[in-house]
């Protein structure tokens, strides 16, 4: 376990990945670890992880993978089977360098479907929660059709430009999440399993107007999963929640943090 300062990096598995911690270290408090989107980081977080801090009084820690933001790739391009690769090779190393005791999982887009196969894989009595926003449970076609957009964007708008304000490696960043998902071979992606066997609170938030995908999303987790599902539908709202609607957002998950960490489970347990 490291000693971690409010910023800097962490060594997981050789490869150095950026981070920031705001509030206690995650070995003596709650902490709220948040999983970043398919083009996200530490910064394209902004102030959610502050105000989420502020509201919930867990500490918050955010990093950015390897290949996005600071940190650089571990490897060129990333594999077929990316999301179940870090959230079961390198999210546990995390959990281990920082020194994560009790807590909630908050997953944004790809980050929400990492927190999915993290929690359906592994029986960690230190997760007490996850806060799904946008998450990605299969492919729709919904979803491909946008990240084609994605690439021409890319290739001949600004949207490079718009990406390297985040990213020190906006090409390796941009192309290996775009190319897996268009990859035919990602078409076979689905969490469908992992949700049978969460058995922790979950809370999804979705936004009324995200392109990324549909209600279809929600709809199989409250049609499958075993354990507590509250769900947030968003009106005039796309892909983004925590960007778009902030005050709406991080007020669910404050709720939702009361209901389920690890300090209220003490409190309401009975006294012998």
């Amino acid at each position: 376990m490291e000693m971690l300062a409010e910023e800097g990096q962490i060594c997981v598995a050789g490869t150095a990945l950026e981070y920031r911690l705001i509030g206690a270290v995650p070995s003596r408090t709650p902490t709220i670890v948040m999983l970043h989107e398919g083009l996200g980081s530490v910064s394209t977080w902004g102030e959610f992880p502050r105000r989420v801090f502020e509201r919930t009084g867990a500490s918050v820690f955010v990093y950015s993978r390897a290949g996005y933001g600071a940190s650089p790739p571990a490897e060129p391009g990333l594999p077929i089977d990316y999301v179940k690769r870090h959230a079961l090779d390198v999210l546990p190393k995390i959990f281990e360098v920082i020194g994560f005791s009790r807590g909630l999982l908050l997953g944004h887009s790809d980050g929400a479907s990492m927190a999915t196969a993290y929690a359906g894989n592994v029986a960690d009595p230190r997760v007490h929660g996850l806060v799904l926003m946008a998450p990605h449970f299969c492919v729709e076609p919904e979803t491909l059709a946008e990240i084609r957009n994605a690439r021409r964007a890319f290739e001949t708008g600004d949207l490079r430009q718009r990406l390297a304000r985040y990213h020190k490696y906006v090409d390796t960043a941009f192309r290996g999440w775009n190319d897996v998902w268009l990859d035919p071979r990602f078409a076979t992606f689905n969490l469908r399993e992992d949700l049978t066997r969460i058995s922790v609170p979950m809370l999804i938030i979705r936004g009324d107007e995200d392109r990324y995908g549909t209600h279809r999303q929600v709809h199989m987790a409250q049609a499958i999963c075993k354990g507590p599902l509250e769900t947030l539908l968003i009106p005039d709202c796309g892909h983004v929640p925590h960007r778009e609607k902030p005050a709406l957002t991080v007020d669910a998950i404050a709720r939702f943090y009361q209901r389920v960490s690890p300090e209220q489970t003490l409190k309401s347990q009975p006294k012998t």
